[in-house]
């Protein structure tokens, strides 16, 4: 069971959640810097992970669950500590964490209602996230490096995430609106 649980893809996911204090104390040092570079190192892990568990077929029950959990937790804190330095606009900050809480809160539900039930990412989930992603990086490239077309493509993904927060939150509701209504 041990050899199991610390798998090398899950050890990746257990680096990638080592990483965030880090991530956190170098933004609110102003150490955007590193703060880019920890980002990119969890991209790198987390793609590596994830490329590790399907070719080792060393996917795991665990692996499963802590990997989106170590993505969100970067995504939601990220968002969070940069609105505290004013680097993400408050009111962006709030539909993002608000669509996350949703989505908890849904899950719980429908855990304690009618056991557990596979909601697989939608294409907009995986847009939501992918700008997410990107406004974070750009936030970050932006406060190491003043570039003028970096600052135009910031302003547009700050758009392009509240749009797909509210697309994805809807569509997650309406799937799982069916799904209870159809019983699972």
């Amino acid at each position: 069971m041990r050899s199991r649980i610390l798998t090398v893809p899950n050890q990746l996911t257990f680096l990638r959640l080592a990483f965030l204090p880090i991530f956190i104390i170098a933004i609110k040092y102003d150490r955007y810097d590193w703060a880019l570079g920890i980002l990119i190192l969890a991209g790198l892990s987390d793609g590596l992970d994830g490329l590790l568990a399907r070719g080792l077929n060393q996917k795991t029950p665990l692996g499963a669950y802590l990997d989106p959990l170590a993505d969100k937790l970067l995504l939601s804190s990220s968002y969070f500590v940069l609105a505290l330095k004013a680097k993400i606009a408050w009111w962006l900050t709030i539909l993002v964490l608000g669509r996350d809480v949703l989505i908890l809160v849904a899950c719980a539900v429908i855990l304690l209602t009618v056991g557990y039930r596979p909601f697989p990412p939608s294409i907009w989930g995986k847009a939501n996230t992918f700008f997410e992603i990107l406004m974070v990086f750009l936030v970050l490239i932006l406060a190491v490096w003043a570039n003028p077309l970096l600052a135009l493509l910031r302003y547009l993904c700050t758009y392009m995430v509240a749009a797909f927060v509210i697309i994805s939150g809807l569509n997650y509701s309406i799937v799982v609106a069916r799904k209870l209504h159809a019983g699972g």
